[in-house]
């Protein structure tokens, strides 16, 4: 049974219009309700009613104001088992989502986590990768941020806003009354494939613009367990978000608004506050350099064109998949050299062969565009490599960074790629945990400029969020200023004269990952357990190793990852298994994913060479000793029944 909630209402009052809105008013202004009418269940609310006209080509929104009823009622539900969401929300199946309650449960425990103050007369972001449920979970969870008492809910255009420009909605966007956002409902599960049958997620953003902290997820699960009631306000009509503009209501907790904005204008205002355009745009229009640029589907599409056509001034035939799609368009939106299928073949990189001149640049987006993959003509950029020669040469080709780095940081498990340009350059360096939240404490306390993880995410402090576009538009200032005295050159500066000479400067370090999939939970944890004793004994280790293969160098040290924050001072424990080695290699071990249908195993592996005579080897080759210490040592065959890897990157 629905209850309606007893509520006062404020005095009746229009909404007067933005300056920067186009809207059609009736001559008569409609009438206010008289005081006898204010019923307990029954309140005031604007429904606009949107007529689409054209203006320069471009749709825009006129809009009138009718009178209505707006109702807030408590819905009686109980808990779901398995909603704790990690630093990446929670991730379920569509189906699972849709069922009745399940999103509600989820939202309302989110609002009851909340500081009041950032929910009653708040401004609240709703958006995300436009994957399939994003439309319906829009049109409910505005309903319930009205129920629950928010000021106003900013919605993207067709419910669309990639993860890094949500961040940067929620930092920098400032609405027409000075409105700020004090965080976000992001609709995404990243770079996992979408459908009727495939997988929805979603995740809160705080008012720093990153990932809620485990304080606030904590509280959320714990809401989720003991949940019996949420607000909604289900006779709210939906809004039209397929046009830009304000509809603007008046409810039980005052005025309303819902905000249908085009986020490519805020994102790429941003963008523009921290690379050189021109030198860009100079780049790209060269008859020498082409450039191929792969949204995979995902919401980067919403953003290529507007960026890397019509501010840039690439051809448009240099983009491929970027028309947004529910599902995707069948495909796995993980910009990586097996799923990126399409843009790995058109750079010469696929195992067909083509009399087709591959083209310069190269770059893929995952399905919420906070991924990267970075490619050059027949050249494949390790993410490791990615974020350490960024950071080499952001000082010099990027504006935002020309006073200098504050700091940078990598993930654990990331190449020390990045650390060898930190001590070089004498900058301050962080290994952390895998995780975003963890940069942006040290964003947040201006230690760290420019940050990155193996697992294609890169980005710097301007959000707190990776940012896949970003990254792209800081290869392009590197390829930019290198070329800059050689456009009309015979040749241009590659990607791969790039990354070349990186390696010669810095050294390289080959680098590859094996995982191994739903194994034995018992069997992982054994496996792991068995790592940490051997770290007791190093020269029992070292005997070991040789015994293996004698040409690896020997284990200096070896322990169990924690780190301590040097912002806040929390300690995280169990991040991973490290051997480190005399010659800068490293074997690293970590465990994910237990429970009762099985546990991943992460082996990363890592050999630094600084030889220059050396630094051209065939990467499996310079790593195949590394290898097979790494599996012997851990007894992977042994504990798992695995004879190779589920995957190898």
């Amino acid at each position: 049974m629905i209850h309606p909630l007893v509520l006062s209402l404020p005095s009746p009052a229009i909404i007067s219009p933005r300056p920067r809105r186009h809207r059609h008013h009736t001559t008569t202004p409609p009438p206010s309700l008289p005081s006898h009418s204010r019923s307990l269940h029954h309140h005031r609310f604007l429904r606009v009613t949107p007529l689409v006209a054209s203006r320069g080509g471009q749709r825009r929104i006129v809009r009138g104001a009718t009178m209505g009823l707006f109702t807030v009622t408590k819905k009686a539900t109980t808990p779901f088992e398995g909603q704790k969401p990690g630093t990446s929300g929670l991730r379920k199946k569509v189906t699972v989502f849709q069922q009745p309650h399940y999103l509600q449960n989820f939202v309302q425990s989110t609002f009851n986590a909340l500081p009041a103050d950032q929910v009653k007369g708040a401004t609240i972001v709703v958006s995300g990768d436009g994957r399939y449920f994003s439309k319906d979970a829009v049109q409910i969870i505005t309903k319930m941020a009205a129920a629950n008492g928010a000021r106003r809910v900013w919605v993207g255009l067709n419910s669309l806003m990639s993860t890094p420009a949500v961040s940067a909605v929620i930092r920098e966007r400032v609405g027409a009354d000075g409105s700020k956002a004090t965080g976000a409902f992001i609709l995404t599960a990243s770079h996992n494939p979408g459908g009727p049958t495939e997988d929805f997620g979603i995740k809160y953003n705080m008012g720093n613009g990153g990932p809620a902290p485990e304080s606030v997820t904590d509280k959320i699960f714990s809401n989720t367990t003991t949940i019996s009631e949420y607000l909604i306000s289900e006779d709210l009509p939906d809004v039209d978000i397929s046009v830009v503009g304000v509809t603007s209501f008046s409810g039980p907790e005052g005025p309303f608004d819902v905000d249908v904005f085009d986020s490519s204008v805020d994102y790429i205002k941003l963008m523009k506050t921290i690379f050189d355009f021109e030198a860009i745009k100079k780049l790209l229009t060269s008859p020498k350099f082409t450039f191929c640029y792969d949204a995979l589907h995902g919401v980067a599409g919403a953003y290529a064109k507007h960026i890397f056509v019509e501010e840039l001034g690439a051809d448009e035939s240099s983009l491929l998949n970027c028309v947004p799609k529910e599902d995707f368009g069948g495909g796995h939106p993980d910009p990586n050299l097996t799923y990126a299928k399409e843009l790995v073949e058109r750079m010469g990189l696929g195992k067909s062969s083509s009399n087709v001149e591959p083209p310069e640049f190269g770059a893929a987006a995952d399905g919420d565009a906070d991924r990267n993959m970075i490619l050059g003509k027949r050249f494949f950029v390790t993410p490791s490599d990615s974020v350490a020669i960024i950071a080499a040469n952001a000082v010099q080709s990027i504006p935002y960074f020309a006073s200098g780095l504050k700091g940078v940081a990598r993930s654990m498990p990331t190449s020390a790629a990045l650390d060898v340009v930190a001590k070089n350059l004498n900058l301050k360096f962080f290994e952390v945990p895998t995780g975003w939240k963890f940069f942006g404490n040290l964003m947040d306390a201006g230690m760290c400029s420019i940050c990155g993880e193996e697992s294609f995410g890169t980005g710097s402090d301007h959000i707190r969020e990776k940012d896949g576009i970003w990254a792209v538009l800081a290869w392009l200032s590197i390829i930019a200023f290198k070329n800059k005295d050689n456009l009309g050159g015979d040749k241009l500066v590659s990607v791969e004269d790039i990354v070349r000479q990186h390696w010669a400067t810095y050294g390289r370090h080959y680098y590859t990952r094996y995982d191994y999939e739903n194994v034995d939970a018992g069997a992982a944890k054994e496996l792991m357990a068995n790592l940490v004793s051997m770290q007791s004994s190093l020269s029992d280790v070292n005997k070991l190793i040789k015994e293996i293969r004698s040409d690896v160098s020997e284990v200096v040290a070896a322990d169990e990852f924690e780190y301590k924050d040097p912002v806040d001072g929390s300690v995280s424990k169990h991040q991973g298994i490290r051997y480190l080695f005399g010659d800068g290699s490293r074997l690293v071990f970590r465990l994910s994913g237990t429970g009762s249908v099985g546990a991943t195993i992460r082996v990363y592996i890592e050999q630094y060479e600084k030889d220059s005579s050396k630094i051209g080897r065939d990467s499996q080759d310079a790593l195949a000793p590394l290898v097979d210490v790494a599996l012997k040592l851990s007894k992977m065959q042994e504990y798992t029944g695995r004879s190779a890897p589920t995957v190898i990157t």
